[in-house]
C-alpha cells in the first residue's frame, strides 16, 4: 500500500488497462476479421452503395429510385470518400474487382479501429480505468460491431464519426466534438445531429461556451456541405442538398419510409439482445444504476455530470424506437455508445458490490469486486462469439457462391461459353442477397427474373457520362413493382438460387429441374423457417446442427438452348 507524505490516507493502486498501441491491434483484428467473414445484411448496402460505386468505376451497376435526380436523397459525394483510396489502391496492385470489394472492407476496419481507440482512450480519462477496459472488450467482442464496423453504408459511417464526436466530448475538445457530430449529419446521415443534442446542451448551457460552439459549428457544417453540394450537383445535373432531400422523404413526405414495413417496439429489444446480449441490458439500465450507486456512495460528479454522458444513447432510442419502420442499421449510430454505457453500469455495480463487502476501505474497488466484471465479460464473449457463428455459418453462402464465380471463368469444364462473352446470372427470390457487381467477373451482369416479390427492384445505370444525372424511366419512390426490370429465363446463362421445398409458379425449384440447370457450385444455407429460433440466433456445437436446417445455395448452368421464340 502506497501513502501520501505523513499522512495516513492511502493512494489506491490504479487497474491496468491495455495501452492504447495494444488496444489498436485488438480492435483492428476484430475488424480485419469482420472484413473477412461478416456478411451482407442489408440489401440497401448492395444496391444504394456498392452498385453506384462500381457504376462510377467500372461504368456500369444498378441504380435505385433513391439516385434518381427526380428524388436525389443519396449523395455521390460520400461515395468518393472510398472512391479516392480505393482507386489510389486498384491503380498501384492492378487488383481484380473482388480484391476491391474486400479492400474497401479492410479500409473500413482501419477506420472504424482509429475510431474505437480513440473512444477507450477518452472513456478511461473520463469515466476511469475498469470503465475503460470495460468498454474494450464489449467493442472487440460485440457480435453488433462485428456487423456494423466494417459495412459500407452511412449509418456506419455516423457511428464511426459519432464515436471521434463523444471521445471529444469526453476530453473537452469542442473542435473534434462539434465537427464529429457535423460530419455524421451531413456526409452520413442527417438524423445523426440527434447525438448532438446533449453535447450542444454542456457547451451552450453548462459551460457557456456559446461563440466558439457557434464558431466551430459554422465551419464544421461549410467544410462538409460546400463540397457535398458541389459533387452531388455536379452528379445530379442540379442544386442538391442530399441530407435535406432525405429529411423531406422521411418526416414530411405522406408516406415516409413505412411503405417498406413497419415493427412492434420489441424489434430493437430483440436486436439488442442478440447482437450485445447482456451488455445491452447493462446499457438500457446505465443511467438510473449509475445514479443510484453514485447518490449511495455519495460521489462527486466529474467534469460532465453522469447523466449527462449517458445521455446521447437514450436520445437516439426515444427517437427511433418510436418510429414505426425499424431496421438494424438504424440503431448503427449507437453502437459504441452501447459499449459505453454498459461499461458505465457494470462499473457501477463493482463499485457497489465492493462498497457493501467492505473491500473498499483500503483497496481499490475493484481489488475486491473484479471478479463480476470477469465473469460479465467472459459470458458477452462467449455469447458474442456463439451469434457470429451463426451469422457465418447461416448465412454466408451467397459470399461463397458469388466468390466462386471468378474461379468459374477460367474453368473450361464448367464455364464452356465462348471467352469475353456476355454472361447474364440470373436471380429471382434470391436478389437481395446478391453482394453487387464487385464479385462477378468482367462483361458478367446480374438480372432479375420474376419472383413472388412485388416491390420495385432497382435499375441499370442508363450509359454515358451523364448517366447519373438522367431521370430513369420507369422509377418511382412508393416500392411499386416495375415490371420492365424482368429478364426472361431463357436469356439467364447461369442462375443462383436458395432450393428451399417450397414451391410457386414464380418460385419454382430451379435445381430440380434437371433438363435445364446443372448445379456448378453449392453451399449450405439456413432455413430459419424450418429452424429453432434460439439455434438459428446462437451457434452451438452439436446442438445446433440437430435443431436447425440447412439447403443448398446453388449457382446453377443453364444446359438448354437459346430459345428464339421466347421473349424477355
Amino acid at each position: 500500500m502506497l501513502y501520501s507524505g505523513a499522512e495516513e490516507k492511502p493512494i489506491l493502486n490504479v487497474p491496468w488497462t491495455p495501452t492504447t498501441y495494444t488496444a489498436l491491434k485488438a480492435l483492428l483484428s476484430a475488424r480485419l476479421c469482420a472484413a473477412i467473414w461478416s456478411n451482407i445484411s442489408d440489401c440497401d448496402e448492395t444496391y444504394n452503395y456498392w452498385e453506384p460505386m462500381h457504376h462510377l468505376m467500372h461504368g456500369y451497376g444498378y441504380q435505385t429510385w433513391e439516385y434518381s435526380p427526380a428524388y436525389a436523397i443519396r449523395s455521390y459525394a460520400y461515395l468518393w470518400l472510398y472512391i479516392l483510396p480505393l482507386r489510389l489502391y486498384t491503380n498501384l496492385a492492378q487488383a481484380n474487382r473482388m480484391l476491391q470489394f474486400y479492400f474497401l472492407r479492410c479500409f473500413l476496419s482501419f477506420i472504424c479501429a482509429i475510431c474505437e481507440v480513440t473512444l477507450y482512450r477518452a472513456v478511461t480519462k473520463h469515466f476511469g480505468a475498469n470503465t475503460g477496459r470495460l468498454t474494450l472488450c464489449f467493442l472487440i467482442f460485440g457480435s453488433g460491431m462485428f456487423v456494423a464496423g466494417t459495412a459500407f453504408i452511412p449509418s456506419t459511417f455516423a457511428m464511426y464519426l459519432v464515436t471521434l464526436a463523444v471521445a471529444g466530448w469526453f476530453t473537452n475538445q469542442l473542435s473534434l466534438a462539434v465537427f464529429g457530430i457535423a460530419a455524421a449529419a451531413i456526409v452520413g446521415w442527417p438524423f445523426a445531429a440527434a447525438l448532438g443534442i446533449p453535447i450542444a446542451a454542456d457547451y451552450l448551457f453548462r459551460r457557456g461556451q456559446i461563440v466558439p460552439f457557434m464558431k466551430w459549428s459554422l465551419l464544421s457544417a461549410t467544410i462538409c456541405l460546400v463540397p457535398m453540394v458541389y459533387v452531388d450537383s455536379s452528379y445530379f445535373g442540379k442544386l442538391v442538398i442530399a441530407p435535406l432531400n432525405i429529411v423531406k422523404y422521411n418526416v414530411f413526405s405522406d408516406h415516409g419510409p413505412d411503405i417498406y414495413g413497419t415493427e412492434p417496439l420489441s424489434f430493437y429489444f430483440v436486436n439488442g439482445f442478440i447482437n450485445f446480449n447482456g451488455a445491452f441490458g447493462l446499457a438500457l439500465m446505465a443511467l438510473p444504476v449509475a445514479l443510484l450507486v453514485q447518490y449511495f456512495l455519495g460521489q462527486k460528479s466529474r467534469d460532465i455530470p453522469l447523466w449527462l454522458s449517458l445521455a446521447p444513447m437514450y436520445v437516439w432510442m426515444l427517437i427511433f424506437f418510436s418510429q414505426p419502420h425499424k431496421e438494424e442499421r438504424f440503431l448503427f449510430p449507437v453502437y459504441t455508445l452501447i459499449c459505453v454505457n454498459a461499461a458505465v453500469a457494470l462499473d457501477h455495480l463493482q463499485k457497489l458490490l465492493s462498497y457493501l463487502i467492505g473491500g473498499h476501505k483500503y483497496r481499490h474497488y475493484t481489488e475486491s469486486s473484479n471478479w463480476l466484471g470477469v465473469v460479465a465479460c467472459i459470458g458477452f464473449v462467449v455469447i458474442s462469439i456463439s451469434r457470429i457463428l451463426a451469422l457465418y455459418f447461416g448465412y454466408h453462402a451467397p459470399l461463397d457462391v458469388y466468390g466462386e464465380m471468378n474461379q468459374i471463368v477460367h474453368n473450361p469444364k464448367l464455364h464452356t461459353l465462348t471467352p469475353g462473352q456476355h454472361v447474364n446470372v440470373c436471380v429471382g427470390k434470391e436478389w437481395y442477397r446478391f453482394p453487387s457487381h464487385f464479385f462477378l467477373p468482367d462483361k458478367w451482369h446480374l438480372k432479375f427474373i420474376k419472383s413472388e416479390f412485388r416491390g420495385q427492384l432497382p435499375k441499370p445505370y442508363d450509359s454515358g457520362e451523364n448517366s447519373t444525372s438522367i431521370i430513369p424511366s420507369h422509377m418511382n419512390d412508393m416500392n411499386r413493382e416495375e415490371t420492365s426490370r424482368y429478364t426472361h429465363l431463357s436469356q439467364c446463362q447461369y442462375l443462383v438460387d436458395v432450393d428451399l421445398p417450397s414451391n410457386s409458379p414464380y418460385e419454382p425449384r430451379y435445381s430440380e429441374n434437371k433438363r435445364d440447370w446443372t448445379v456448378v457450385t453449392s453451399a449450405k444455407f439456413l432455413d430459419s423457417s424450418r429452424s429453432h429460433r434460439f439455434f438459428r440466433a446462437f451457434y452451438l456445437p452439436f446442438l445446433t446442427s440437430k435443431h436447425c436446417t440447412y439447403v443448398d445455395y446453388n449457382l446453377l448452368r443453364s444446359t438448354r438452348p437459346h430459345r428464339a421464340g421466347e421473349k424477355q
